[in-house]
């Protein structure tokens, strides 16, 4: 299966649909952190390639409800970040997951199909993510644990707003990864219209 993750730069879900022996690529606008297939540009080029899956994660800087307090001064870069949002969301692609924090793009786009948590993959933290799917089942959950800590960032020693902070924030959790792959990594699931 030919897979885009779309907005990745750590390689996370990209390699977990390479070891289940998919031709995935990861695109983003920096250079990847691991070694494997990479665009290093617009993602928005490569939309029109012949894709079976991409899985998105666009930023949400200017969309997660946790900076709401600053929506007022930001409303062009909000407005240009949901453009971008239901570009891949429309992209022509077979089966998309679009995964984005709690943000505005449930009210101004359209609420998520899914909602989960890191602990139901096997880690003790808290992240909630939000996940608009197009053709694609609900991720089922593969080991829930306990422990369930709020911050992915506790003990890092991180300045909220640091370029380290951001890129560790953006991180999928490899349980998540791995999930997508097992899960997804099967192009015969039937093509369903979305009501």
């Amino acid at each position: 299966m030919k897979v885009l993750v779309a907005c990745e730069f750590s390689g996370t879900v990209r390699d977990s649909f390479t070891e289940k022996g998919h031709h995935a690529v990861s695109c983003d606008i920096i250079e990847t952190e691991s070694s494997g297939h990479h665009i290093k540009g617009d993602v928005l080029e490569a939309l029109n390639e012949e894709w079976d899956l991409m899985i998105a994660h666009p930023p949400c800087t200017h969309l997660a409800v946790s900076g709401a307090r600053w929506f007022p001064e930001k409303r062009k870069e909000q407005k240009a970040a949901l453009t971008f949002f239901k570009h891949l969301l429309d992209a022509p692609i077979k089966r998309i997951c679009v995964e984005n924090p709690v943000s505005i793009a449930s009210t101004k786009v359209r609420k998520p199909d899914q909602i989960i948590q890191p602990w139901q993959f096997g880690h003790g933290e808290t992240k909630t993510t939000c996940l608009w799917l197009k053709n694609l089942p609900p991720l089922k959950p593969t080991k829930i644990v306990e422990g369930r800590e709020h911050s992915v960032l506790q003990g890092y020693g991180y300045q909220w707003n640091s370029v380290e902070c951001k890129k560790a924030r953006s991180k999928t959790f490899e349980g998540i990864a791995k999930a997508m792959a097992d899960q997804w990594g099967n192009k015969d699931y039937p093509i369903q219209t979305r009501l």
